[in-house]
């Protein structure tokens, strides 16, 4: 019994732990949060890479932000935009500036999104956003996708992102294209996510935002699995679809959600269960 009660104070420890993701994160790497200290993240967040060669990667993804802070540039933004490749909820883009003493030791383990776990992005999200002079969010919802096309809803996220940051910046790094009516000096970077320091930043904010706004999204349509997948057309979104039809936050413009659409209306059920992605 009590070595019972012992483990149950363990595993409640975890839980609580303050530094820890949500327990909902955890795919294999639960037991990271038995240790509290820094020691047990950086390990996580490392993987076998060294601290040494870490500290020097990051250094190297600082290159851009280097050469315009020598120039007297002090406010560098990193811009990148996720949602595009989604069937529902919004486009969301994170804007993010960093001082030019910005200690990357505390940053270690920062990369392009796609590349981390969530428990990995949902650490490093808490440490950018401690570690950043500003961070500014912008989204752009489903009504604004069908209106500007998927494309340009991409560009006007990181529009908002960059105008919604309390610090004003002098450049901005973006990822991929150009932005419209950026009245701010800017440079763009294909891939620029895995390039540079500051759009790697921005890539892992925007990506643990609209997260949570799908998780909140799943609450509210629970039989569509949002959570798991994000909006993203997986099988098991897809079934769901065809099972239920689409909701509020499903991108109807497309031409796929728009057959479902138009099928539901019509309450063709044969039809909806027979339509692939």
């Amino acid at each position: 019994m009590k070595k019972r009660k012992i483990r149950e104070l363990k595993r409640s420890e975890k839980m609580t732990n303050p530094h820890c993701p949500p327990p909902m994160l955890f795919q294999g790497e639960r037991g990271i949060c038995g240790t509290l200290g820094d020691r047990a993240f950086q390990k996580l967040l490392l993987g076998r890479r060294s601290a040494r060669s870490e500290v020097l990667r990051l250094s190297k993804l600082l290159y851009f932000e280097q050469i315009l802070w020598a120039r007297g540039v002090k406010y560098i933004a990193g811009a990148d935009e996720v949602g595009l490749g989604a069937l529902a909820g919004p486009v969301v883009a994170a804007a993010v500036v960093f001082p030019p003493d910005v200690d990357i030791k505390k940053l270690m383990g920062l990369n392009d999104s796609k590349k981390l776990t969530a428990v990995k992005r949902y650490v490093l999200n808490e440490r950018i956003r401690g570690e950043a002079l500003a961070v500014g969010i912008g989204s752009v919802d489903v009504d604004e996708i069908a209106r500007l096309n998927i494309f340009r809803a991409g560009q006007e996220a990181m529009r908002r992102a960059v105008s919604n940051l309390t610090v004003v910046p002098e450049h901005v790094l973006l990822d991929g294209r150009p932005v419209p009516n950026l009245e701010i000096p800017h440079n763009y970077f294909v891939k620029g996510d895995a390039l540079d320091f500051s759009i790697a930043a921005g890539s892992i904010v925007a990506k643990v935002h609209r997260d949570g706004l799908m998780e909140e999204y799943g609450e509210a349509y629970p039989e569509y699995g949002f959570a798991r997948h994000k909006g993203y057309g997986t099988e098991a979104h897809w079934e769901a679809l065809k099972m239920y039809g689409t909701t509020p936050i499903h991108r109807t413009s497309y031409e796929k959600l728009r057959e479902l659409s138009t099928l539901e209306d019509t309450g063709s059920e044969e039809e909806i269960l027979t339509l692939t992605p």
